[in-house]
């Protein structure tokens, strides 16, 4: 009786589940669905020109004074798509190295108690709403570059330069890397953690068993057995990163420049525009249908960068674990 019972319930309690993992698997493609049907619109008449053409913040100040007959639909984000990237990528090379090694720190360089604190303190950094690192880095960040790296000279040699006229304000790719690394380092961190973690506690005491020094049992026995967990991370922060919005609003300028190498320094000073960030800077205006269609190909850009970095994450992953 007791075993039947048992069944019965086992049954329900995967059937349960069964229905949860197709629902959410429904939802998820409704999501997908319903956002490129409304970019369908943008993304039939502008094509790969959506993402190699420039002018989107001119273009979204000329469809929203046109009248309804008149609108286009021709987008071009290659600017934003560019300061996606960019973003991302400092951001990630800020925050790899210092999460790393935080999180090699907390787990085996320091006292358990001082260990437990931080691995605390560093979730609870984690979970720190984004608008507060954007405010932080409002209130620090842009007013330190503004005050270290712009003099009076240069902003008036960029804001009257014959091909990108630009303020320099402190609000630039720079602030928003800083901000950003910031940010996603303690998800980073405390999936770093979890991965050492997770190392079994034998792997660690042959490598000291042998003569090894510790740091060497760290670098050559540890992280690379916990390389699966540190991929996660890089993941995870990286698709934070990619889809931030508030924060990098705050601070990077929210202008559709595409940062030229030509000017040297000045690259990092250049106020730039992210993919997300111009959702968000641009809503007020999407009950012009063009716009609206537009900002959903943003979403659609970003949804398949996500997924595109994902799958060479898991690539390589996948390459270093063959070797």
């Amino acid at each position: 009786m007791k075993s039947n019972k048992r069944m019965v319930k086992d049954n329900i309690f995967k059937h349960i589940l069964l229905v949860s993992a197709v629902l959410g698997g429904l939802m998820i493609a409704f999501i997908f669905v319903f956002i490129f049907i409304k970019a369908w619109g943008v993304l039939s008449v502008s094509g790969l020109g959506f993402i190699t053409e420039t002018g989107f913040s001119e273009q979204i100040r000329d469809s929203y004074y046109l009248a309804a007959g008149e609108q286009t639909w021709f987008f071009g984000t290659k600017g934003l798509f560019i300061a996606t990237l960019l973003t991302t990528a400092g951001a990630l090379l800020l925050a790899v190295p210092l999460g790393i090694g935080t999180a090699v720190i907390v787990c085996e360089f320091s006292h358990r108690a001082i260990a437990r604190m931080l691995s605390s303190v560093i979730r609870l950094l984690a979970s720190i709403p984004s608008i507060i690192y954007g405010l932080i880095g409002l209130m620090v960040v842009v007013p330190y570059i503004k005050d270290s790296f712009i003099s009076p000279e240069l902003q008036i040699q960029y804001l009257y330069d014959p091909i990108m006229r630009m303020q320099l304000s402190g609000k630039s790719l720079l602030a928003g890397i800083i901000v950003l690394g910031i940010m996603i380092m303690p998800i980073l961190t405390a999936l770093t953690v979890d991965a050492i973690k997770a190392v079994p506690k034998s792997y660690k005491e042959a490598g000291l068993g042998l003569g090894i020094s510790h740091w060497r049992v760290v670098t050559k026995i540890l992280l690379p057995a916990a390389k699966s967990g540190l991929f996660a991370g890089i993941i995870l922060a990286a698709g934070r990163g990619i889809g931030e919005a508030i924060a990098l609003s705050m601070v990077s300028g929210g202008i559709s420049n595409v940062p030229q190498v030509a000017h040297g320094g000045v690259f990092f000073l250049t106020p730039v525009l992210t993919l997300a960030s111009a959702i968000v800077n641009k809503s007020e205006a999407m009950s012009v249908a063009a716009i609206e269609s537009a900002l959903f190909s943003c979403g659609v850009v970003l949804i398949l960068t996500s997924m595109l970095f994902s799958l060479s994450t898991r690539l390589v992953e996948r390459a270093v674990k063959m070797k």
